[in-house]
């Protein structure tokens, strides 16, 4: 999927490190209940792992 990045408001980048092993709901429970934000909001969050070498971007994006 593309990002288009015109409908995107805020890019957050999530505190700590985080296993990148965990589903869209893992990351979807990061942002609602560590990070107090709506993750269907249109916004992009992003998560890297221990080492700092990937990332995991979680964006929500409306099907029609």
């Amino acid at each position: 999927m593309i990002l288009v990045l015109s409908k995107i408001e805020n890019i957050y980048l999530a505190p700590g490190v985080t296993d990148l092993r965990k589903s869209i709901d893992g990351c979807s429970n990061i942002v609602l209940y560590q990070m107090f934000l709506d993750p269907i909001s249109p916004s992009i969050f992003i998560f890297c792992n221990r080492t700092k070498t990937t990332i995991k971007v979680l964006e929500w994006c409306d099907v029609l």
